[in-house]
């Protein structure tokens, strides 16, 4: 296991979750994410990503949400948990992300390299 997976894992780890409205997709825009998370995703053709970035939206959502929900980002799981990327529809957990650990993978957002979804 590298130690960007291992980051990531330790990340993915103490990022509070929460349950979203039903059909909300309100959060599942245009997002970058690690080399090594995107990895992890479905490959998705280039018309596929046209479109998705022409739509404001994922590439990876479908019509009955989130095709990637269990491999999903940090950045996605980071929505709703934090109030600087705060849910729209209000939902959020009963603990919000610690702020320390917030910064950490902020850290690390700058620390590796990024791509598109």
């Amino acid at each position: 296991m590298t130690q960007t997976s291992q980051k990531i894992r330790f990340f993915r780890s103490r990022i509070p979750s929460f349950e979203c409205v039903p059909g909300c997709h309100d959060c599942c825009g245009p997002v970058t994410t690690s080399t090594e998370e995107i990895s992890r995703l479905p490959v998705k053709t280039e018309a596929q990503h046209a479109a998705a970035l022409e739509a404001l939206s994922c590439p990876h959502l479908g019509e009955k949400g989130c095709q990637v929900y269990l491999e999903r980002p940090l950045i996605c799981r980071l929505f709703g948990t934090t109030t600087s990327l705060a849910c729209p529809r209000g939902k959020r957990p009963e603990m919000m992300i610690d702020t320390e650990i917030e910064q950490k993978i902020y850290g690390f957002f700058k620390e590796v390299r990024h791509v598109l979804v």
